[in-house]
């Protein structure tokens, strides 16, 4: 592992010796950086992490806690993903909507939140911008182009509601659109769903 001479080694956390650590960052405890990562200076990394190979996450990112990221992401300025967010394979961000070359656009990065608990297919691409709900699960290949409720499921070009999905990964038996005051329940692990006029709430977090 490279770091930087100002930095000393943390011993609560690891990163393979191919990987570049930037200062100052900060890396929770138990997080796993692996082969030729990339984590550029003021980022924040919770504790319980795993950074695959070639994962780079660019300056004042930040990331929370048990996030997974998978071989080959980017997470460019201006992402943010929530505790418990799992990026596939090749999922791509990206922070500006027009890039142009030869125009320097750094000060029109658009925020892209991802909820807690999201997970994102391999190669899906979520476009700047826009808000990934708590819970929802993108499907392989997707492209995003808006946000996304929580306990969504999304998939295709441009990504569409196609259904949702508990907490546990599970596919609910909810059709994707209906009268709000519908519930369901979960076939695996029995948690409890209402729809709601802006989407899926679970009953024992209300």
């Amino acid at each position: 592992m490279h770091l930087p001479e100002d930095m000393p080694l943390q011993p609560d956390w690891f990163a393979h010796s191919s990987a570049v650590v930037d200062a100052p960052c900060t890396i929770g405890a138990g997080t796993r950086i692996w082969h030729f990562a990339h984590v550029m200076s003021d980022s924040t990394i919770g504790a319980n992490c795993v950074l695959g190979q070639n994962v780079v996450v660019a300056p004042r990112v930040r990331i929370g806690d048990g996030v997974k990221i998978q071989n080959n992401v980017s997470v460019y300025t201006g992402v943010e993903l929530d505790d418990d967010v799992f990026c596939g394979p090749s999922v791509v961000f990206t922070n500006v909507i027009n890039p142009r070359s030869h125009v320097e656009r750094k000060h029109e990065f658009r925020r892209t939140a991802v909820g807690r608990g999201a997970t994102l297919g391999a190669n899906s691409t979520i476009v700047c911008g826009v808000t990934l709900g708590r819970w929802c699960f993108v499907g392989a290949g997707a492209v995003v182009t808006r946000d996304v409720p929580d306990f969504a499921l999304v998939h295709g070009n441009p990504a569409r509601l196609r259904g949702w999905v508990c907490r546990c990964g599970v596919s609910l038996p909810l059709a994707a659109k209906g009268p709000a005051g519908e519930r369901t329940t979960c076939r695996s692990c029995g948690d409890t769903y209402l729809r709601t006029a802006d989407g899926l709430t679970a009953e024992h977090d209300a």
